[in-house]
């Protein structure tokens, strides 16, 4: 062997490291995990939190340093998080290569972005290719996420991001030449009428491929609830050969990396709470373009502790959902309703779905005020669809409702999604009743949500709150207000201890 061959075989040894799946959860973060006197920590300089490109083959992932200082991993090795594992691939003992990763260039137009810049058209799709490739760290996604929060995207930023999404994933097109979708922008607990809407439209002849998302800072989101009745992690052959036979799916959007760049940035959004208008039009109608809808209805709920505060920023969303939606050849309509309250009794996986089977089955003492909202929403779908006139979508929606027609096709929607089960119970439970009688007067949204998110939803399905008080209830001291409800003792007390400490969380005006 030449000299050169023999330098050319060390520099191979040198970059080379074992694969060692460690089974750590990280969520979606792609995290790999070094031992502090390992070789290439030394040569390359790595450290914690460096990003450093992990080649197996033809494959490869950039992923965020650990450093481990005890003897978790031998020096040749290489820990993988259960995330880096999944996108990497490989077997135990394989060797992979590790280097530098390019710089990322993109990132220069976020930093711009900071210092009050606008996104251009090329700079949206270098950025989210980046980020579907793995480049971006979480700091680098809470970055561009902090610069496009509150309303500092303008329309021409929304719909160069919009459209560099839809590109960055799957595409799916349908037979139909009509494909309708109906989407909440969120904020408002138990507003779960897309497992109403769904069955209605499918029932009535409309095709309507629900991709849906999970809890982002809810106690649930609609996925959470589909998935206490039935699978949601649809593969788009599943989704295909479900929408075929019924009609429509509820599935969770992210399996089936449809704008695969929204759930990387859903996933630093939740622990950051930020809301951003641009991103949550671009989040929405990126979805629905992928999907392969061409007329979407969209439900913006305002009021004092919702995620929309006023009638005015649900008017000025709503008509940047529209102006996006005709840029990029989507129907979209828009609805402002009511959010001055929780929808429906439950808040919570479990029992928001307890109360969709109550309406869907039509039982005595179902929650009428999530029932006609369903029915209001559903209207819509109906008439934009085509499947009733102007004006009669009401009616028809009503009647396939009565009639157990939407009833059917839920069953049979979940059944071919996998199978339909039983909403899961809570273990614990405890009731917190008013302090005084009065009227009730008003109801902080977010802080309701909190004390649901703090009893365990939604990672804990059976958990969250059956709320027992709308506005306007005349209550007696003692009365129950709202009831607990936690799958641990730890939980529920946490949550009980802060619901005990909110003075407004259900303001009652004495008589």
């Amino acid at each position: 062997m030449s000299t050169g061959d023999a330098g050319a075989s060390r520099a191979v040894a040198a970059d080379s490291l074992r694969l060692r799946r460690l089974g750590i959860d990280t969520y979606q973060e792609l995290v790999v995990y070094l031992r502090s006197n390992c070789q290439i920590i030394k040569s390359e300089g790595f450290e914690a939190k460096s990003r450093v490109e992990v080649r197996r083959g033809a494959t490869h992932i950039v992923a965020t340093v650990n450093v481990v200082h005890f003897s978790l991993l031998a020096d040749d090795e290489i820990g993988l998080s259960e995330a880096a594992w999944r996108a990497l691939g490989g077997i135990d003992g394989e060797l992979v290569q590790l280097a530098h990763p390019e710089p990322l260039k993109s990132f220069s137009a976020v930093r711009a972005k900071i210092y009050g810049r606008p996104l251009g058209t090329d700079a949206a799709g270098a950025i989210v290719h980046d980020i579907v490739a793995g480049r971006y760290a979480d700091i680098e996604l809470a970055a561009l996420i902090t610069a496009c929060s509150g309303n500092r995207m303008d329309p021409a930023e929304t719909i160069a991001m919009t459209s560099a999404m839809v590109q960055s994933g799957a595409h799916l097109r349908w037979d139909s030449r009509v494909v309708v979708d109906k989407h909440c922008v969120g904020g408002l607990p138990g507003n779960r009428t897309t497992l109403l809407v769904v069955p209605i439209a499918a029932a009535c002849g409309l095709t309507i491929p629900k991709t849906s998302s999970r809890a982002i800072t809810s106690p649930a989101g609609t996925a959470d609830t589909m998935e206490t009745l039935a699978p949601v992690n649809l593969d788009l052959a599943t989704m295909r050969r479900v929408v075929g036979r019924e009609g429509g799916c509820i599935a969770w959007g992210g399996a089936i990396s449809l704008s695969p760049a929204d759930d990387l940035l859903i996933r630093v959004e939740r622990p950051l709470s930020l809301d951003s208008d641009g991103l949550l039009v671009a989040s929405v109608l990126s979805k629905k373009i992928a999907a392969g809808s061409t007329h979407v209805l969209i439900d913006i709920p305002f009021g004092r502790s919702a995620k929309v505060r006023s009638a005015e920023a649900a008017r000025a969303i709503g008509e940047r959902m529209r102006l996006v939606g005709d840029a990029l050849g989507i129907a979209v309509q828009v609805v402002l309703t009511d959010g001055s309250q929780p929808v429906g009794c439950g808040i919570g996986p479990a029992l928001e779905a307890w109360d969709v089977l109550r309406i869907l089955k039509n039982e005595a003492g179902a929650p009428d005020d999530l029932r006609q909202r369903a029915l209001t929403l559903a209207a819509g779908v109906l008439e934009m669809g085509g499947a009733a006139p102007a004006g009669e979508g009401m009616a028809m929606a009503r009647e396939v409702l009565e009639n157990g027609a939407a009833w059917t096709k839920f069953q049979g929607i979940c059944d071919a999604q996998g199978g339909m089960r039983t909403p899961p119970r809570a273990r614990f439970t405890h009731v917190v009743e008013a302090l005084h009688s009065g009227t009730v007067v008003a109801i902080d949204n977010r802080r309701l949500a909190l004390a649901a998110k703090l009893a365990g939803a939604p990672k804990a399905a059976a958990a969250g709150i059956a709320f027992h008080a709308p506005l306007g209830s005349v209550v007696g001291a003692g009365q129950a207000l709202f009831t607990l409800h936690a799958e641990s003792s730890g939980e529920l007390a946490y949550a009980l201890a802060y619901a005990r400490a909110q003075d407004n969380l259900v303001s009652i005006q004495e008589m």
